[in-house]
């Protein structure tokens, strides 16, 4: 039964190399993502984190590097105005792991 259900949630994935190389840092941001684009500073107060490089080098890249989220204003990726979204990857691995608990 359980393998009927994880197998759409593993093909929408990409496989399960993709949950493999996905830190335990990137698996905490993509909950915080509520449907709605968000800011950087948002996605730090969301984790309680206060530095920006870490979260930065630890999160956000690795994060939009595995193609789990995308900027909103990709063009200016410095703008002031830029925010995060989740991706369509990144919504199946997080409803593939609600299920593993």
């Amino acid at each position: 039964m359980k393998d009927s259900l994880y197998s759409p949630l593993k093909e929408a994935a990409g496989s399960d190399q993709v949950t493999d190389q996905v830190s335990d840092q990137v698996k905490r941001l993509l909950p915080i993502f509520e449907n709605q684009p968000l800011s950087a500073v948002d996605l730090m107060y969301g984790l309680k984190l206060s530095h920006r490089f870490t979260f930065r080098k630890n999160y956000l890249h690795p994060a939009l590097k595995t193609g789990l989220i995308e900027m909103t204003v990709p063009d200016k990726p410095n703008s002031r105005l830029q925010k995060y979204k989740i991706t369509a990857k990144g919504i199946a691995l997080v409803k593939e792991r609600i299920l593993r608990i």
